[in-house]
């Protein structure tokens, strides 16, 4: 499994949780089991849910499904060389 797989299942696990549309991060804080610091992993590579939000900005929402935002995040990441 590639780490953008491994990242992507990771992320799906705990945001598929989400009432879906999302407005906004806060809207997350409720289902994040660590809070900002909840840890996703994938490949080697490891990021907090504060991390994401740091290195990725504010996001494009609303977003409606929880495979658009988990998309959004892996390409933020690629085009950022993260990933």
């Amino acid at each position: 499994m590639s780490a953008r797989e491994e990242l992507s299942q990771n992320l799906k696990t705990v945001f598929s949780k989400a009432r879906f549309p999302i407005k906004s991060v806060m809207d997350l804080l409720p289902i994040l089991p660590q809070g900002p610091m909840t840890k996703f992993q994938g490949g080697g590579k490891s990021f907090t849910a504060m991390d994401l939000s740091t290195k990725l900005g504010g996001g494009n929402f609303p977003y409606n499904n929880v495979d658009d935002f988990v998309n959004d995040i892996l390409s933020g990441l690629e085009s950022k060389g993260l990933l």
